[in-house]
């Protein structure tokens, strides 16, 4: 999966072997396992990266700023947890940015920065999810299914397909990793906890805490938008 540093490690398996990744830093979104994402590109360190991954396999580290604001951000700028991706499509557009469609592969975490002028350059170790398999993650399981579906009936811009997917995943960190790609309004604080909880129960019990924070402000917001449709109708029948 990665960029090995030697030939002997390239023979060896990715599990736990720290490799060196271009990292393409991202403002206000947090790429997940799974996730198919396009991603506009117009600096200049980035568009390097991109051009450096295109040429050693199509793998890149997506790693969020901390701050979205900060346009040349340095290493201690940047969340040291990421997903390797790998690039599907890349189009260099008229204006000079660039936009590219990515997909999330698997967990990273930063070992440290390679010095580099034109890129930034890691070494990156791969995490991997803790195997877990009881009766309490599959009832957590079934609870966050539950509430999305809840939460989808409340919120319509999500695709009535998605509850099918989501119902039909039986691994309990893809499930995690899909339903938290859907809750766009979650802070990016929060979704940058879930990717870096590495225990799939655990993750599954913040995002089910989330989601049903979320599930309160949308009842919130239907029963005002119901309040004043029928103020509004009453006003109208008094003006007539």
């Amino acid at each position: 999966m990665f960029f090995h540093k030697n030939d002997d490690d390239s023979k060896k398996s990715d599990g736990g072997k720290a490799a060196m990744v271009p990292l393409l830093p991202l403002r206000d979104i947090i790429v997940f396992p799974h996730m198919v994402v396009p991603l506009f590109v117009g600096r200049e360190k980035s568009i390097n990266a991109l051009e450096e991954a295109m040429s050693h396999e199509k793998r890149i580290l997506l790693a969020a700023q901390k701050k979205a604001k900060t346009n040349d951000p340095t290493p201690d700028d940047i969340f040291t947890v990421g997903t390797v991706g790998t690039i599907i499509q890349l189009l260099r557009l008229p204006d000079g940015t660039v936009k590219v469609l990515v997909e999330g592969k698997q967990r990273a975490r930063i070992q440290r920065f390679i010095p580099n002028e034109e890129f930034f350059l890691c070494d990156v170790e791969p995490i991997e999810d803790d195997p877990t398999t009881s009766v309490e993650v599959e009832a957590l399981m079934r609870s966050v299914q539950t509430a999305f579906e809840t939460y989808v009936k409340l919120n319509k811009r999500i695709a009535p397909e998605m509850l099918n997917t989501v119902q039909t995943i039986e691994d309990p960190s893809r499930l995690a990793d899909t339903i938290v790609v859907q809750l766009t309004s979650i802070k990016l604080d929060d979704r940058q906890e879930i990717l870096e909880t590495t225990d799939p129960a655990k993750r599954l019990e913040r995002l089910f805490e989330l989601m049903n924070g979320e599930i309160e402000i949308l009842q919130v917001e239907k029963k005002i938008r119901s309040r004043v449709k029928k103020q509004m109708e009453k006003s109208q029948k008094e003006y007539y």
